[in-house]
Parts: C-alpha cells; sequence; structure tokens
C-alpha cells in the first residue's frame, strides 16, 4: 500500500518503521518527515498545517491510506478533510478531537460519562480565576484548555504559585491561544500511568500501558515537557486494573463522545493517575499516538501493529483480541537540548554512529541536516533512543548506554527513565 504518515516528530519516526517493518506501506511517504523518515521513504516539506498542500499531494502520489500524527492537525480537522476527499485515514474527526483540544470540554465529557478525574473549574476571566484559587487547597494544578505541546500543565505547591500561572496565562498570553481559558483542578496523588487504545469507535484494544516523564529533571524535577522518556511493560497496570480502565474509563468516554454526534476513531490516550487506592483517573486525554510512548510501545510489540491502523482507516477492522501483548522490555530516552522547554539552542552538530546493535533503536525528532549533510540540533526534542531487552532493567541500560554514544553540545537527557520499574525489581 501507498501510507502518507502525517508529522516530522520521533513519534512520526517510529510509526513509519513500524510501517515498513510490517510490511504494510509498501510505498512509504512523511510530510514534512524528518532525516530519520527519509531513510525509510520520501519526505515531503509540507507541513502539517497545509491542508491543502497534503490533499493535492496524496492525490498526486495515489496514497491509499493516511496516518496523522499530531494532535494540532487533528484538532483543526485534517482528518475530515481527507474523509470528504475519499481518502482513507487513520485519526479522528475535529469534533472528537476536542477531547485533547480542549481540557474544558474533556472535563465536561468526563464529568456526564460519570469518568474518575479531578474536581476542576474552566475559567476565562482572570477576576474569578484568581478568586476560585484563593479558596482552593494547596497544592493545585493551572492548565491551559488548549494544545501547549505538553508544557500547559503546572503543578503549584502553593495558591501564589497558581495565580501567578493563571495570570500568565490569561493575562500576560504566556501560552497563547492555548491559555485563553484555564482549567483549574486539584491535585492528585498516585502514580502516573499511559493507556492507548486503538478504537473504531465501538471496539476497543488496549495497547501495553507506558509511563512517562514529563520533569525536565531526574528525579522528577523541575518544570513539565513534552516527555524526557517512556517505558514499558509498567507493573502497576495488573490485569484487574486494565480492566476498570477499560469499564471505568474508555468505554463511557467513546460512547458520551458518541452520543454527542463525535464518534471517536483513531487512538484514545488516557493519561492517567492512579491514586493508592487503585482509582484510575484521568489527567488528560489526548486524540493521537504519544511521544515519547510510542517509540518506547512501537518496538516492544511483535510485528503487526500497524495492520490495524490500515484495518481501522478503511473501515475493516475486526481484531481478534480486545489487547495487544508486549514481546519485550522498552526503555526510551530523550535527547533534548539545552534550554528545553523553554528556549531550547539550534544548531549543534550531532555525532550520530551509523550502524546499531539490533536491541537499540534511534529515532529522529527535531533534527535537520545542514548543508554538508550532517544531523543539526533543529528542536528541543531532538532525539529518542530506544533500548530493548527481556526486562526493564536490561532495557534502561541499552538506552542509557547508545546515549552515551551520541554527542551534541547542549545535550540534556535523564539518566533514569523507568526508575520506578528498576527500584520495584530490586525490591523484589
Amino acid at each position: 500500500m501507498r501510507v502518507l504518515v502525517v508529522g516530522g516528530g520521533g513519534r512520526e519516526h517510529a510509526l513509519g518503521w513500524a510501517l515498513r517493518r510490517d510490511g504494510v506501506a509498501d510505498t512509504l511517504f512523511t510530510a514534512p518527515g524528518n532525516p530519520g523518515t527519509a531513510a525509510l521513504g520520501t519526505n515531503l516539506p509540507i507541513a502539517t498545517s497545509a491542508t491543502g498542500a497534503l490533499l493535492a499531494t496524496a492525490a498526486e502520489h495515489r496514497i491509499d491510506v493516511v496516518v496523522i500524527g499530531p494532535e494540532a492537525p487533528l484538532a483543526a480537522g485534517l482528518a475530515d478533510r481527507f474523509r470528504k476527499s475519499g481518502r482513507a485515514v487513520f485519526g479522528p474527526s475535529a469534533a472528537a478531537a476536542r477531547i485533547e483540544a480542549s481540557k474544558a470540554f474533556a472535563k465536561d465529557v468526563m464529568a456526564a460519562a460519570g469518568v474518575p478525574t479531578a474536581a476542576s473549574r474552566a475559567f476565562t476571566q482572570i477576576a474569578p480565576a484568581l478568586a476560585y484559587i484563593r479558596a482552593h487547597a494547596e497544592p493545585l494544578v493551572v492548565k491551559a484548555s488548549g494544545l501547549a505541546a505538553g508544557k500547559g500543565a503546572v503543578v503549584c505547591a502553593t495558591r501564589a504559585e497558581a495565580e501567578i500561572a493563571a495570570r500568565g496565562m490569561l493575562e500576560g498570553g504566556a501560552l497563547g491561544d492555548a491559555g485563553h481559558e484555564v482549567v483549574i483542578e486539584d491535585f492528585l496523588e498516585g502514580e502516573e500511568l499511559s493507556v492507548l487504545a486503538l478504537t473504531d469507535g465501538e471496539r476497543i484494544v488496549i495497547l501495553p500501558p507506558a509511563q512517562d516523564h514529563k520533569r525536565v529533571g531526574e528525579g522528577d524535577t523541575g518544570p513539565n515537557t513534552g516527555g524526557m522518556g517512556a517505558y514499558t511493560p509498567v507493573s502497576i497496570a495488573t490485569p484487574a486494573l486494565m480492566a476498570r480502565v477499560r469499564t471505568e474509563v474508555l468505554e463511557p468516554t467513546l460512547r458520551e463522545l458518541a452520543s454527542r454526534g463525535a464518534p471517536f476513531s483513531g487512538v484514545l490516550y488516557a493519561g492517567l493517575m492512579i491514586a493508592p487506592d487503585g482509582t484510575p483517573n484521568v489527567v488528560e486525554f489526548n486524540c493521537r499516538f504519544g511521544d515519547p510512548e510510542t517509540q518506547a510501545i512501537l518496538p516492544g510489540l511483535a510485528p503487526g501493529l500497524t495492520n490495524h491502523l490500515l484495518a481501522i482507516a478503511l473501515g475493516d477492522w475486526r481484531p481478534e483480541s480486545d489487547v495487544i501483548t508486549l514481546q519485550r522490555a522498552a526503555v526510551t530516552t530523550v535527547l533534548a537540548a539545552r534550554g528545553y522547554p523553554g528556549a531550547p539552542e539550534q544548531g549543534a552538530v550531532i555525532d550520530l554512529p551509523h550502524v546499531w546493535p539490533e536491541d537499540v533503536l534511534v529515532f529522529h525528532a527535531g533534527t535537520k541536516l545542514d548543508a554538508a549533510g550532517r544531523p543539526i540540533v533543529a528542536g528541543g526534542r531532538v532525539l529518542s533512543v530506544t533500548g530493548l531487552g527481556a526486562t526493564t532493567v536490561a532495557a534502561a541500560a541499552r538506552s542509557r548506554g547508545a546515549c552515551e554514544r551520541i554527542d551534541f553540545d547542549g545535550k540534556t537527557w535523564r539518566r533514569d527513565i523507568a526508575w520506578r520499574e528498576i527500584a520495584r525489581a530490586g525490591a523484589a
């Protein structure tokens, strides 16, 4: 088949790699792609926001299926435009993508569906937001309601910190349009878990859960980022817990979206906080594959996942099981640029080995080639380095070892990805 992947980050490199590994994409295009995706097929220099150009190039190259990676084009209705043009596409409609594009909308859906989540209020004006904060218990969380590339949630130890965050978004335009509405919510205690589920709006197949590392610094310190690493499997994701996630989170959310005329087809990502009593509280929903979770989950699976994506896109999905299990453990470490997540430094030349062992994969994200054909830093998160192994401990060691072999000025990374799982393995 002729497949077009829309996007240019590490997630899209991993999706392209899986499409190639599974033998699904005879011909692979990526728009705009990166130096990593160029090794898998043909990059098309088209921005993810250039809807007209994407539609035209899909027609020109006789694309059979489009796989949309990032959230912004989904929220802007790219999947709708492709479907209207008669093109098969994996990704939800703009109406369904609001589950990520508007945290206020997501909270309303969860309230109607009875999905466990933190108590919250949404505000577009600063005065009532400040009044709510001043009466709120500490700590608390201030979130931009719109799309903020994973940087829109501020965990505030005090009400004073929350006031600063709310003023920055609503008055200072700190996050642009994403912060024109804010959600202020209770702080949730527990351990995070990322659950991704393939769905056609009715059937659900749950992928192996992962755990993301949002904070920039080791020991989970510093500001939130788009993700500094992820790993799978996660031992707290027991069969009993996953059964609760299915019945208490995924199924009621899909029913509620469908009842609102926004059936969800694609991959629904539930970012959860597992409370000490085992309740799977929803922190956020995403309307697409996670980044960097995808770079860990896909390599850990046996070949075949991308057949599900194409079957959903083509409207001919008949899954044989309601879960997909891991073949091996995977740990992904993100190499970021100095200054990330604030103002990452660009342009450093990357010393990147050309040959890796079979248990190491390097996915490009924020890279491009300079005039001499050398890879250089061109984004905040530069590379995702995935190690594979029979155990999380072994996979983490391979990921760290590979990261040591890659060099560029300003290289920033966490050496403790999967630390909770490694600690549990040591205590076992």
